[in-house]
């Protein structure tokens, strides 16, 4: 079918809607389970985590250990050392109640982990493959360098790596390499981060590549009910979403922040993900919330800031993200005077 799609060399084949489990942390485990059951009633069977998504394991243990047969589970560990390695393998084992993890996945590592490099964490993961405790090794990542060092590597099944219809040129040639290596390739960042309001068009663009696996990060039934109507019904790429793509890269194309999170925690308390890029959201999603006094003290504390350019070394985007953040209080502080004024006026 169309909108199915086969990971590379794992054999894995899944509807090109995959569940993005880091944001169900965020909710209760009855609420979070009532969502992974609809997201499989409804045609999903594939679903990412993580070992660093808190409580998100545990709650698909919860849900749908039983479906167990019937679903295909990624996961990840962040490891630096084999001993970590196992740690994490074993406790995401037990959080989910199966004993193999379908994927297995090094966790945005600085460096690509390969047999003799002193980590010893590819020899692990070769260890629990022969143990059957995991199916398939892969790797995600942020970095172009590190991206293509896996590709070329051909130790890696799957590469999971930011994707979406901001990409850049960069980007496009990942997704190509990984077809011509027949790697599996897991769409992150489908919708960057809450820039992309609609998912129709950033389901068509990613559907034109044959082996792209979007996994959708879904926190409200009104989320997965979008993601689920695309299971019949695909949207396709027509001239009014292309028209709409144009726009929104256009307007959002560059050194914008993604919201990866990599550059936290900030040492003066920055909220660095959402901050550096409150202009943006002002401007593309409901933005009544981000007034509150409570946005109005986490925006004030950019004046906080140390120069330590510890963001800036984390960030595998390279965004000067000191002139980012300072930019986006200016424009923040200029919009909240501006809705002040118009109150006062009424």
């Amino acid at each position: 079918m169309a909108n199915q799609v086969t990971l590379g060399s794992t054999g894995i084949v899944s509807d090109k809607n995959g569940f993005g489990a880091l944001p169900i942390q965020r909710i209760s485990r009855e609420e979070a389970a009532r969502l992974l059951r609809k997201a499989y009633d409804g045609g999903m069977t594939f679903f990412d985590t993580a070992r660093a998504y808190t409580d998100s394991e545990e709650k698909i243990g919860y849900a749908i250990s039983d479906l167990r047969a019937h679903i295909h589970i990624a996961t990840k560990t962040a490891a630096k050392t084999a001993d970590d390695f196992w740690k994490d393998l074993e406790t995401s084992l037990r959080l989910m109640k199966t004993d193999h993890v379908d994927i297995y996945q090094f966790h945005n590592p600085p460096f690509c982990p390969k047999p003799g490099d002193e980590s010893g964490l590819y020899e692990a993961a070769l260890e629990a493959k022969r143990q059957g405790k995991i199916l398939h090794i892969g790797i995600t990542n942020h970095r172009q360098a590190v991206a293509r060092e896996a590709i070329e590597s051909g130790l890696y099944e799957t590469l999971q790596f930011p994707f979406c219809y901001l990409c850049s040129e960069e980007d496009l040639e990942i997704v190509r390499m990984c077809a011509e290596h027949n790697m599996g390739f897991i769409a992150m960042k489908a919708l960057s981060g809450g820039l992309i309001t609609n998912s129709a068009a950033a389901y068509a663009f990613a559907a034109q590549y044959d082996g792209v696996l979007p996994i959708w990060g879904v926190q409200r039934e009104s989320e997965l009910d979008e993601f689920l109507s695309y299971v019949e019904n695909p949207p396709q790429m027509t001239e009014e979403i292309r028209a709409l793509i144009e726009r929104d890269r256009k307007q959002l194309y560059g050194s914008f922040c993604r919201g990866c999170g990599y550059c936290m925690p900030c040492p003066a308390g920055i909220e660095i993900n959402t901050s550096a890029r409150m202009s943006l959201l002002l401007r593309r999603s409901p933005s009544a919330g981000y007034f509150k006094p409570e946005w109005q003290e986490k925006m004030a504390r950019i004046r906080d800031c140390l120069h330590c350019n510890h963001c800036v070394e984390h960030c595998p985007y390279s965004l000067n993200t000191p002139e980012l953040l300072a930019r986006n209080l200016k424009d923040y502080e200029e919009i909240l005077v501006g809705k002040e004024m118009l109150a006062d006026n009424f």
